[in-house]
């Protein structure tokens, strides 16, 4: 089945970068091609760190992955911040984009939720679509950038780990299992970003048992065409 290439693995442990805000581990170095393969664990990386376990990391958000290709539309869009948005500047923790031999680079329309891939020696699995928060504005000095992320729908996405292994920069990613093709993340990532959405399309969505929890909750409440969301702090601070 198709495969794409790991072209960036980024870690980072958490520091506190703002005056009366919390700690973030949002800052990622880039590991060096001639170090050895990183250690998988079902909580992430070995190496990396999250500051706020409630909202970020655990086993159904442990590894942030992002589309490399989606940068040139970022520093299309933020010129000033060109030499920042590149692979790494968003904190992910892994980067594909060079596209495998059998078919195109993995972004959010060519990868469905649950789908399961082959990722060095590790195997994980796609649980979620990442929601957007005001760190990413301070990380990169952009108020629009959190806002901007979910409008467009290039927020990269979640794994949680099946299997633990090692992860290498070019290393093959090769999808092994496809459960939901009816579910490509555009689509469930523009759904929970949604206003309004049909209650029929919630429903469909809050039983997708490969989903993260918070988001088969979120569904859940969408089912209700009364129900309004409030992300100004989220997005905003």
């Amino acid at each position: 089945m198709h495969s794409d290439i790991v072209t960036g693995l980024f870690v980072g442990r958490a520091e506190r970068r703002w005056p009366g805000r919390p700690a973030s581990a949002i800052g990622k170095r880039p590991v060096a091609a001639d170090e050895a393969p990183l250690i998988l664990e079902t909580e992430g990386f070995l190496l990396d760190e999250q500051a706020d376990p409630r909202v970020h990391g655990g086993p159904d958000k442990a590894v942030h992955h992002y589309a490399a290709g989606h940068y040139a539309a970022w520093r299309a869009e933020f010129p000033r911040l060109a030499a920042r948005l590149v692979p790494g500047g968003f904190g992910e923790n892994l980067s594909t984009g060079a596209g495998g031999a059998d078919g195109e680079p993995w972004d959010e329309t060519s990868v469905c939720i649950g789908d399961v891939f082959e990722l060095g020696t590790a195997l994980v699995q796609v649980t979620q679509g990442r929601q957007p928060c005001w760190k990413l504005n301070a990380h990169l000095g952009e108020p629009r950038m959190a806002a901007r992320f979910q409008e467009t729908g290039r927020t990269g996405w979640y794994h949680r780990v099946l299997r633990p292994g090692r992860v290498a920069i070019g290393d093959v990613m090769r999808l092994v299992e496809r459960r939901h093709a009816d579910w490509p993340l555009a689509r469930l990532i523009a759904a929970r970003f949604a206003p309004r959405l049909d209650p029929v399309e919630a429903a469909e969505a809050a039983a997708l048992a490969v989903l993260a929890p918070g988001w088969r909750q979120a569904f859940a409440r969408k089912t209700d065409p009364d129900w309004q969301e409030d992300t100004t702090r989220r997005l905003q601070g």
